[in-house]
């Protein structure tokens, strides 16, 4: 397989693809590579913390029995908690091994949106992505569905009969699953008849309490029974609207965010007949169309993208994990805090006058202990809204342990020239390849960083 496809693919089903990878698999077809890399993707790697101090929660009567101040110890270390699963995942996308499974787990976490301040609902919710990023769409769709965090988050614990909650069904058509124009205000309305009574217990188990159910006759986009949930998510999956509707967000994630409308129907048929995911990507990256010239190096890396990317060449280690988080708040993207139900929008508004100084100087904060300007939030809040506003700012250098005995092993085979074929998504342009050739000779560990500090290095 070629290098440029090798690069390109490993952007796309990963964050990167380096030197022992280049010459494994550039003996093997294309066929084989993307085989590889399915077998690789069947392992869960399923994100955990002890849950153990927040048991308390979950008796009856426990808010009552506790102290104002315990209660509150018990919050706030559920917050931080939260900030470790953060950080304990950011350092699992950044492993030599990290490929399809993290990334689709990743762009799932946009797709079904969801946040809650309970850190045993946000990790479920998470693993529970991760299970079914690969899996069936109908099986996913009904376990998000019951998911206590979705529950909790879109309303569908205050959904009973004599007064439906229309919020959770409006974003499953909306945002999950069909899109504006695809669906009436009565489908809506019937739909959340249909959901009624789909709550959670206080051990955070799914439930259906059958008195708040309405089993009444209901009209759902064209087709009329005592429909409930489930039913409801089978009579959404028969639109081929929905496999469109999903397809094209795989294409402009995985292909290009300039949509071919050819090869999205191709892609919609293939994924309508059975709803399989693997099946889908892996139809993709098997195509000789996701290899052509216009899909490379067209992407613009998510901050997540950009720092597992960096710390996938150059290991790192925040000794501050405080700072990384501060780090991807700066850049627009904190992974377990979406900004609000609609997610990301990614693409071109990853950049501004703003996050461009910062995620340019990234490499060389990290790496090279230089300076930054942190935007700091006060405190940590459980609204979207407030979550990213700026608070106060002050200039520091980040507290990072970089591992350049290891990155010296991993491509101390590579040219610079090599090295920056393995870096850069793009071609430089003739003044830029000019500008570096010129510079002074230097170890590769500088190259890397100046490499990493390009406009080119910002793309995918």
């Amino acid at each position: 397989m070629e290098i440029s496809d090798l690069k390109h693919l490993y952007w796309r089903l990963g964050f990167g693809v380096s030197p022992a990878q280049l010459e494994e698999y550039q003996q093997l077809s294309r066929e084989k590579v993307v085989d590889l890399a399915f077998a690789k993707a069947q392992s869960l790697q399923s994100l955990s913390i002890d849950l153990s101090p927040f048991e308390v929660l979950r008796e009856k009567g426990a808010r009552k029995k506790m102290t104002t101040d315990t209660f509150r110890s018990l919050r706030q270390k559920g917050r931080q908690m939260t900030r470790d699963l953060n950080h304990m995942w950011l350092q699992q996308l950044s492993l030599p091994e990290a490929g399809l499974r993290e990334k689709m787990t990743l762009f799932w976490t946009n797709v079904f949106v969801c946040r809650d301040n309970m850190v045993w609902n946000t990790l479920w919710y998470h693993n529970m992505l991760r299970e079914h990023a690969l899996g069936n769409l109908r099986d996913f769709l009904k376990a998000m569905s019951r998911q206590p965090a979705m529950l909790n988050y879109l309303n569908s614990n205050k959904n009973v009969k004599n007064s439906p909650n229309e919020n959770f069904v409006r974003e499953l058509m909306e945002l999950f699953t069909l899109g504006i124009g695809n669906y009436t205000e009565t489908d809506v309305q019937e739909g959340a008849r249909a959901f009624t009574g789909w709550s959670s217990n206080r051990q955070a188990q799914f439930i259906i309490r059958d008195r708040q159910h309405d089993g009444g006759v209901k009209t759902f986009l064209g087709k009329t029974g005592n429909w409930n949930g489930d039913d409801i998510i089978d009579i959404i999956l028969e639109q081929k609207a929905c496999a469109r509707f999903i397809c094209k967000k795989i294409y402009r994630y995985f292909v290009n965010p300039q949509v071919d409308e050819v090869r999205l129907q191709e892609i919609t048929d293939l994924f309508y007949a059975n709803y399989d995911i693997e099946k889908l990507m892996r139809y993709i990256f098997s195509s000789d169309w996701f290899y052509e010239a216009q899909h490379k190096g067209v992407k613009i890396k998510s901050p997540v993208e950009l720092l597992a990317g960096i710390q996938k060449v150059v290991p790192t280690a925040f000794n501050k994990e405080k700072q990384l988080f501060y780090l991807q708040k700066m850049m627009g993207q904190v992974l377990f805090y979406p900004p609000n139900v609609a997610g990301w929008k990614g693409d071109r508004s990853w950049i501004d006058a703003n996050t461009l100084v910062l995620r340019m100087n990234l490499a060389s904060a990290m790496l090279n202990n230089m300076q930054i300007e942190f935007q700091e939030q006060a405190a940590f809040e459980d609204s979207f809204e407030d979550f990213y506003k700026v608070k106060k700012k002050r200039k520091t250098h980040l507290k990072v342990t970089v591992d350049w005995e290891l990155f010296e092993k991993n491509y101390r085979n590579q040219t610079v020239q090599e090295l920056k074929d393995i870096l850069l998504a793009t071609t430089l342009d003739v003044d830029t390849a000019r500008f570096i050739d010129d510079l002074p000779a230097t170890d590769k560990r500088i190259r890397c960083v100046q490499l990493m500090s390009l406009p080119e290095y910002q793309m995918c």
